[in-house]
């Protein structure tokens, strides 16, 4: 299955990376500054994309303290039949935790050009450095502590 996968180790426990993960302001902070999300298994969230273009939206699929979060993840008036998705992880690890960011499902959304669109989101990866902005915002928060 082609994913677009990024990971990141940030010295910090598991609960307090999620922090970040577990409320619509944490998630504003790195991963969209307009992001509006329920987060419960079902709720729905949208956001302006990091193109400043694309609307993204879906639900929340999966919503496992300090363990996983995975949305639906669907580009708004792009074509998509189906969503793809957006995997969050944590690990804990000797010196803190494994942060995991897998977009898959790209071959089922309903394009004949899936691959395009997976590999400008591995671009997109490498341009936005999502994760290590939330290792930014983790290492201040604990700065300040």
């Amino acid at each position: 299955m082609p994913q677009v996968i990024r990971s990141i180790e940030i010295q910090a426990a598991p609960s307090r990376v999620w922090r970040w993960l577990a409320t619509q302001e944490g998630l504003r902070r790195w991963i969209s500054s307009n992001i509006q999300i329920d987060l419960r298994v079902g709720g729905g969230y949208r956001f302006l994309g990091p193109d400043d273009r694309t609307w993204i939206s879906g639900t929340v699929l999966e919503f496992v303290p300090e363990k996983r979060l995975i949305l639906s993840w669907l580009e708004e008036g792009s074509g998509w039949a189906h969503p793809a998705r957006l995997v969050l992880t944590l690990a804990p690890t000797a010196v803190g935790t494994q942060v995991t960011l897998i977009h898959d499902g790209f071959e089922g959304i309903g394009r004949p050009d899936w691959p395009e669109t997976l590999q400008d989101y591995e671009r997109g990866a490498d341009l936005h450095r999502v994760l290590d902005r939330l290792a930014d915002l983790v290492s201040a928060a604990d700065a300040q502590q």
